[in-house]
Formats: structure tokens, C-alpha cells, sequence
């Protein structure tokens, strides 16, 4: 009969080396080369030749998928995706950006630079449009508003949660294509090289005439 520890470590983690306890196994190499079916026997031995970890990947396929790997660094670095992922979310912040039913094309267009300006910046936008009297009734015409919306900042980001009537109001929600940490990489590298192409008129000024 297991202990609890042992059942949490059986849950928490994929089985690996010994604690595979299966007659056979389909084997993937180190560098992803499909071995194909061989016995257990077979997978940890040629698991130990390589002074690497035997890992459980798939334990419900029949038979289950192994692979030879450095736990280890495996654990460690799916550690480090986690870490950044949780990061990204956090630091993502909802913007929002509200329209009318009967918006001005300047006013819509408007509005619309200022979502594509938080979207490229990594944060998700919340569109909302505010019903006004009879306007309620109407609310294919909202979806149809918000629908065009999606495909004029198709370029930088996503439907993540379809138009939908939140009392008074309609919203939908559009993610970002790019996290936070790589919008602020992308806008660093072009701060860079708008800084390089402003010093290069300068330094052709400064040369001497021939």
C-alpha cells in the first residue's frame, strides 16, 4: 500500500528509471528519435549508457511513451516557463475601450488606434459597447460592431472571448499576439535603432570633405 507521500510524488511527477514498472514502453532518444517499442529492460539500460534519466511522457498511450533525457534540466528549465509565464500573466493588464452602438467614423477610428496601441504594448482589451434606450433590442447589430473591431486589430491580437451581454452593455475581450516581455524586447530594439538611424546622418555630416 503506497503512503501518501509516495501517492502525491506518483501524481505531482512523471515516473521515471525504476519506477517505470511496465513489461514495454515506446522509447524516444535524447534528441527525439523515434526508437520505436522495445522492453523496459532495453529503455533503462540504454538509458543508463547514456548517464541520462528514463522518463515516463505518455503514461496512458499503450504501451507508454519513454524518453531518454537529463530529468533534471528538464524539471529546471519547465521550472523556468512556468516562472515566466506566471510573470507575462501578471503584468498583462485588461484596457479597456468603450463605443457606441452609433459611433463616428473619426471617433471609432480613433478608438481604434488607442486598442492597437495597448495590444502592441502586450495587454489585452476589453471592448464594450454601452446600449442607449431601444438600442437593446438590437444586439446583432453590437456583435456585428464588435465583430468589425476584431478584424481591424486582426494584426495584433486575438478574440479571446466572444461579444456577450454583460447588462446593460456587450463586451469582448482581445489577447495580445505578443506577452509583455517580448512587446517591451521588441519596442527596445526599435528605441535602439531609431537611435542608430538618428546618429548615422550626423556622423556622414561630420566626415571631412574630400
Amino acid at each position: 500500500m503506497p503512503t501518501a507521500t509516495e501517492e502525491e510524488f506518483r501524481i505531482s511527477d512523471p515516473r521515471t528509471n525504476e519506477r517505470i514498472r511496465v513489461p514495454e514502453v515506446r522509447l524516444v532518444g535524447p534528441n527525439g528519435e523515434q526508437v520505436g517499442v522495445v522492453r523496459i529492460e532495453v529503455a533503462q539500460r540504454l538509458a543508463q549508457e547514456a548517464d541520462l534519466d528514463l522518463v515516463e511522457v505518455a503514461p496512458n498511450s499503450k504501451p507508454p511513451v519513454v524518453k531518454i533525457m537529463d530529468y533534471g534540466k528538464f524539471k529546471y528549465e519547465n521550472a523556468q516557463k512556468a516562472k515566466e509565464a506566471r510573470r507575462n500573466q501578471a503584468n498583462t493588464i485588461l484596457k479597456e475601450v468603450r463605443f457606441r452602438l452609433k459611433i463616428e467614423a473619426h471617433d471609432y477610428q480613433t478608438k481604434l488606434k488607442r486598442a492597437e496601441g495597448f495590444l502592441k504594448a502586450g495587454d489585452k482589451v476589453k471592448a464594450m459597447i454601452l446600449f442607449r434606450g431601444r438600442e437593446q433590442s438590437r444586439p446583432e447589430q453590437g456583435v456585428r460592431l464588435l465583430r468589425k473591431f476584431a478584424e481591424d486589430v486582426a494584426e495584433f491580437g486575438t478574440v479571446e472571448s466572444n461579444p456577450t451581454i454583460d447588462g446593460r452593455n456587450m463586451t469582448m475581450v482581445v489577447a495580445p499576439h505578443k506577452n509583455k516581455s517580448e512587446a517591451k524586447a521588441e519596442q527596445n530594439a526599435q528605441r535602439a535603432a531609431n537611435k542608430e538611424a538618428a546618429r548615422a546622418p550626423r556622423s556622414d555630416a561630420e566626415a571631412p570633405a574630400e
